[in-house]
């Protein structure tokens, strides 16, 4: 491999090295070839003697030969990696990085919200998709619960996973050399997200936060926590509220602004916000209900269409949206019988959103108009795929993006 300027004259999945700005190298990594998110990028980044790695890749067959030809090009080995700062727990960015420390006892640094997840994932013989499951039973989906957890194969994948060396507690500045970064907390994605911001470069290192063509999954770890999409929201308005960067992503090409993808996505997320309201106004009950009511994908497919994992993640994404709408007060919740959630019409404003990890609705005020061109949120109707990578070792046929990496 030799290094080039990452110019975008060729697909951003294409192996090689980039040069994206002085000391920040990108390095796409493989995924399975049933993924529909293709590749992942690995941020080099180095400052004198200094050589940090923005997240990892998934540990697979080919991956760490292929980050050790990268590093190659730039006169490195992965000995010389002296720390990951990862963005967070999912598959395709924490365990390339634990096969690494195996191996040489490279730092990985990772956020403190991802301490449950990773222990969870970590534990011999637990069931996957198990918090899926449970909350598609708590919106109507029992049945599509059965079929997901039918799916899985029998495979202990524990062994991929151990705990960081450290914890990042942000807002927190970290070192590389002469440069400084600093982790951004921005739940959603998972509780535990962060973003590296290095201000005197003008780059922001999103991880699956914010992404050029597709939008990330919300919430989906094998661990839940309340109210993903509200902290999502906010999150997206706390990266508003930054200068504007460079957005190095870590699934598609590197664009010269973070800021017009922020307001796309997060103009997607209010009409999709009405267009639910509407169905619970016109008398769907539950999660599934509405699901089943509004279109998916850029095809605009009815839920039926997809295969079993997507309507696993169409609900739960509907569900998340259902939340946001409750906290606003522009639906209500009442307890059927057994575990099921069923929505109601409300009325009136919700309060104001509140800051990443506050749980407050995160949804408030007018929406942004979307950015000429821009790809909004999946698997909804005008969207590109979730940023949910896969299938896991765990997942059936059928399951087109891994669940818990």
């Amino acid at each position: 491999m030799t290094v080039i300027t990452d110019d975008g004259d060729q697909p951003w999945t294409t192996p090689g090295v980039y040069r994206v700005a002085p000391g920040v190298f990108r390095i796409p990594m493989p995924l399975p070839d049933e993924s529909r998110l293709r590749a992942v990028n690995v941020y080099a980044v180095r400052s004198g003697a200094d050589l940090v790695l923005v997240d990892s890749g998934w540990a697979m067959r080919g991956a760490r030969d292929r980050l050790a030809a990268g590093l190659a090009a730039l006169g490195a080995e992965l000995g010389d990696v002296g720390r990951f700062l990862v963005t967070h727990q999912h598959r395709d960015h924490y365990t390339l990085a634990v096969e690494v420390r195996r191996a040489f006892g490279t730092r990985i640094s990772v956020g403190i919200g991802e301490q449950p997840g990773l222990a969870l994932a970590a534990t011999p013989g637990r069931q996957q998709l198990q918090a899926q499951a449970d909350a598609l039973r708590r919106h109507g989906a029992g049945a599509l619960a059965d079929e997901v957890l039918a799916g899985l194969r029998d495979v202990d994948t524990s062994q991929l996973w151990e705990p960081p060396d450290d914890w990042l507690r942000p807002p927190q500045e970290v070192a590389v050399g002469d440069r400084l970064l600093r982790a951004v907390p921005t739940p959603g994605h998972t509780r535990g997200h962060v973003v590296f911001v290095e201000p005197g470069a003008g780059l922001l290192f999103a991880g699956d936060h914010v992404l050029p063509h597709i939008t990330p999954s919300i919430g989906f770890e094998p661990v839940a926590f309340e109210h993903p999409l509200r902290d999502y929201l906010a999150s997206l308005r706390l990266v508003r509220g930054l200068p504007d960067a460079r957005l190095l992503p870590a699934h598609g090409p590197v664009q010269e602004r973070a800021h017009p993808r922020v307001d796309a996505l997060l103009a997607h997320h209010e009409r999709r916000l009405d267009a639910t309201q509407a169905l619970v106004e016109r008398g769907a009950h539950t999660a599934y209900e509405v699901a089943r009511g509004l279109r998916w994908t850029r095809r605009e497919l009815p839920l039926r269409e997809l295969d079993t994992f997507n309507r696993m993640l169409a609900v739960l994404e509907t569900a998340a949206h259902l939340d946001v709408l409750e906290g606003l007060g522009r639906v209500g919740t009442v307890l059927a019988e057994g575990p099921e959630v069923h929505y109601t019409p409300g009325g009136g404003p919700g309060p104001a959103p509140g800051p990443p990890g506050s749980g407050g609705p995160g949804a408030s005020g007018p929406a942004t108009p979307e950015a000429p061109g821009a790809a909004a949120a999946g698997p909804s109707a005008d969207a590109g795929p979730p940023a949910v990578p896969g299938p896991s070792a765990a997942a059936g046929p059928s399951a087109g993006r891994t669940a818990e990496r």
